[in-house]
């Protein structure tokens, strides 16, 4: 995986020969010359690498060393970049200006070294025979079985679990306005894609003129598949050999067809067969199906409406496949073993390949007890052995670039809910993502494209979904999870708390590490590597009370992200931060929940671009507001104390303006209307205790806000009036305050009322708000029993869903019309233990 630390160093490489500060100290030429041959023997290594591999896979130890041998090589230069690179950029005095001199030639030197490692690289290949990896002139290279393409066409095994599904794709397929005649079926590896394909395509052939069904393959060849379909469709041999494309798409423009194209990765060999197929559209009739583990392949050939993307199993159906494969010779079983049955099959996920692997492995074993907990307790390892290569081919086929952001979820446990705006800004901050122009904005885009790209390969699952249907939250499968670890650590990408130890070399080499539970393994890790200077991440899960006081021993200098999430202690003992906590200097990324209390030293936040304590008791430091990088700023404005940096550090309000894109939250005793003149970037800002004087300000917040939250105390006297500021699209509203239709923005699309209290002149401006797709109302009270959504044509017109949860005082929901919320798509209606709210007909149809 070592091409996945060379395109690091590469993006670095590039980054910082551009940089105006290599212009700056161009006198010192072989600093320049350094940082080119760094970037441009890095790309050549990276090219040698990937080719490389094609002889691992085929078992050449050799290969295997040298590989491993350069992945050290881009380790080491890595960790020359990130530690040189910030001294050779400090600016600012004379001294700084001599010391820079020196890490420069310090830098220089430590190149040298590199090179003369680069040039091993060549010795060790012409000493050892490794010349060549390309194996196109090796007659002798073992061809492996296509068991994909055999199990295409052998009998079809029985689909289980998978009815409905089936039925719905058999619908679609007979629909005569189906969008250009193909079907899709999409989802994560091992799910039973092609299985279903089949069933499906056997099932409905006979209804066709002629049919056929190929394996397309991670490296297809448009011709070979052309001659597949030819033969099976029904074209002679003397058609085949001569004019095989025009003859093809002859015979199809006049015969009605079904094809089953199974396991296409790349658009681009659609592209190739799309000239020969006719369209599928036509009045024939003719279908196409797909199967792909990537939606966007199904997407571009078919559209959205020929996506059918299969989910795991239920455990009902999942343990209904298990006892159909492991009872399938003998159907006598005791209870016993039913139970340890049920508990295997539930670690199986829901995934079809998963049960069916762990049956296999059953049906070889006595039907014991004793045989069968075996099996249980070593299953982790064999289903994901097995499994392994099937997933494996998606993390192959991902691009380089996208590599390191798929392992960065085995970072957090299996099973965790990860925010999107976390994981973006992580990636960010260990420069796992790189734009050319250094534009941050432009950076969490990408970032997010990229997160889409893994979802969409169905390597990550979205959990929840923002009002504009961009990602909040994802999670990744057990299965892909287990393989993230063991991707992880067999490239010294990261480690987790059970296998960093071992080869004490291997530790200090450890580069990101995570604790999921274990409290000793941690203690031990500190004590094995006391010191961790490689380490550019550290997760921590697990609640350790000397956590912080262990952490302010060691010298971090190249910690870029540290996240320390800890469940909350009933019996609260909480972790305390010493004033030693705070060698961080290169940390970017800073993300703190729990019971945790102190103050944050000034020299973390130096380089700090993601600041994230809101769910923690631990104060700001002053400096906060120097770090020119900061971006994101989320902490508790309850705590009083959290604040002091606003109070204390008052020249903050004569600083430059500076980058901070969102700021979760100022307290109302620091808002000053010169404190949003430094904010020209703001997009995202939450206020707590609102006064009146803030209600006046608000007209001079920076008019390209995006989100907004105010939470009162004390009603305010003023009106809030935030009709000027059309990119407002996000909205939250807590406590006691009178609203009027100048309170909201005009172009509003989601809404969060909570502990308002509503009547119906609010009911009939919120009616009126002409972009509002999400309505949640929380905690509200209602001055009145009943509340009518009703309206004259013209009431909720965009409204997708409406969240109602705990209301005080009311009784009924009703919408008595048809026209009325015409978009609705969901009503989710929490209530209180006593409660027994009645909805309408419509809306009750609705409820989730």
């Amino acid at each position: 995986m070592g091409e996945i630390v060379l395109s690091a160093v590469i993006s670095k490489a590039t980054e910082a020969a551009g940089n105006l500060l290599i212009e700056k100290w161009s006198n010192l030429n072989s600093l320049e010359e350094s940082m080119n041959w760094l970037k441009t023997e890095m790309l050549l290594i990276q090219s040698y690498i990937i080719d490389a591999r094609t002889k691992l896979t085929q078992g050449h130890s050799t290969v295997k060393n040298l590989i491993k041998y350069i992945e050290q090589l881009a380790d080491d230069a890595n960790d020359i970049l990130d530690e040189f690179l910030p001294k050779i950029e400090r600016k600012g005095t004379i001294g700084c200006r001599v010391s820079n001199v020196s890490s420069a030639n310090k830098f220089v030197a430590e190149i040298e070294k590199i090179k003369r490692r680069v040039a091993e690289i060549d010795r060790l290949r012409t000493t050892y025979g490794i010349t060549d990896t390309s194996n196109n002139n090796n007659q002798h290279d073992y061809i492996p079985l296509d068991q994909r393409g055999l199990f295409l066409h052998a009998d079809e095994t029985e689909v289980v679990g998978l009815d409905d599904d089936f039925n719905k794709l058999q619908a679609k397929l007979i629909d005569h306005h189906l969008p250009y005649g193909v079907v899709s079926i999409v989802g994560m590896p091992g799910l039973g894609k092609t299985t279903l394909a089949k069933k499906l395509y056997r099932h409905v052939r006979d209804q066709f003129e002629c049919s056929g069904l190929v394996y397309v393959s991670q490296q297809p060849r448009a011709g070979e598949i052309l001659l597949k379909i030819a033969k099976q469709v029904g074209l002679t041999e003397e058609e085949r050999k001569e004019n095989l494309e025009d003859n093809l798409r002859s015979l199809l423009k006049r015969k009605r067809y079904v094809i089953l194209l199974d396991d296409i990765w790349k658009v681009q060999i659609w592209d190739d067969l799309k000239l020969v197929l006719p369209e599928c559209d036509s009045k024939i009739g003719s279908r196409i199906i797909i199967t792909s583990r990537n939606n966007d392949v199904g997407r571009y050939i078919g559209g959205d409406s020929s996506l059918h993307e299969l989910q795991p199993l239920d455990s009902e159906k999942s343990f209904e496949l298990f006892t159909k494969k492991i009872f399938i010779f003998d159907n006598n079983h005791s209870v016993d073993l039913v139970d340890i049955g049920k508990t295997i099959v539930r670690r199986c996920g829901g995934i079809p390949l998963a049960i069916v692997v762990t049956a296999g492995v059953l049906r070889a074993r006595e039907r014991t007890e004793h045989a069968w907990n075996r099996v249980l307790e070593s299953m982790g390892r064999r289903v994901e052995d097995a499994c392994a290569k099937v997933l494996a081919l998606s993390y192959n086929d991902l691009p380089i670039a996208l590599r390191p952001c798929f392992l960065y979820f085995g970072l957090f446990p299996e099973d965790h809910e990860i925010r999107a705006f976390d994981l973006i800004n992580m990636w960010i901050a260990e420069k796992l993502i790189v734009v050319n122009s250094g534009n941050t904005r432009e950076a969490e885009s990408k970032a997010e494209d990229f997160l889409n790209d893994l979802v969409s390969r169905n390597l990550i699952q979205a959990a929840k979904r923002r009002y504009d249907g961009r990602i909040s939250t994802c999670r990744i499968h057990d299965l892909l999870h287990s393989l993230c670890v063991e991707l992880g650590k067999e490239s010294n990408f990261f480690h987790t708390e059970h296998n960093a130890f071992g080869d004490p070399g291997n530790v200090s080499r450890v580069r990101r590490i995570t604790f999921y539970s274990d409290i000793n393994a941690m203690n031990e890790f500190f004590r094995s590597n006391p010191n961790p200077k490689k380490l550019r991440a550290l997760f921590c899960f697990v609640h350790n009370r000397c956590l912080f006081f262990e952490l302010a021993r060691h010298d971090f200098k190249l910690l870029q992200v540290l996240v320390v999430v800890i469940p909350y202690d009933h019996l609260f003992r909480p972790m305390v931060i010493p004033n030693t906590f705070g060698k961080k200097s290169c940390l970017r990324y800073l993300q703190l929940e729990g019971h945790m209390y102190g103050k944050l030293a000034n020299s973390m936040v130096k380089h700090m671009q993601t600041l994230n304590i809101e769910n923690s008791f631990t104060e700001l430091p002053t400096g906060v507001w120097e770090s020119k990088q900061l971006r994101h700023l989320r902490y508790n404005g309850t705590f009083q104390a959290s604040n002091c940096c606003f109070s204390i550090s008052r020249k903050i309000y004569s600083l430059p303006p500076n980058n901070i894109q969102s700021l979760m939250y100022v307290d109302d005793n620091f808002v000053e209307l010169r404190l949003f003149h430094r904010f020209i970037n703001l997009r995202k800002l939450g206020i707590w205790s609102v006064s009146d004087s803030t209600v006046q300000i608000l007209s001079t917040l920076p008019k390209e806000l995006e989100a907004l939250k105010l939470i009162f105390y004390y009603q305010p006297s003023e009106q809030i009036n935030l009709s000027s500021y059309p990119y407002i699209v996000k909205l939250h509203l807590n406590g006691s305050v009178r609203l009027k239709s100048e309170s909201f923005p005009p172009n509003l699309v989601k809404l969060t009322l909570r502990n308002i209290e509503v009547e119906g002149h609010l009911v009939a401006l919120l009616k009126k708000l002409p972009k509002l797709r999400i309505l949640k109302m929380i905690y509200c009270q209602h001055k009145e029993e009943k509340m009518d959504l009703s309206g004259d044509n013209d009431s909720f017109l965009q409204l997708e869903v409406l969240h109602i949860q705990e209301p005080s005082g009311l009784s009924e929901v009703e919408c008595t019309d048809d026209v009325s919320m015409p978009k609705l798509k969901k009503l989710l209606l929490i209530e209180t233990t006593n409660s027994n709210l009645r909805l309408s007909k419509r809306l009750a149809k609705l409820r989730v």
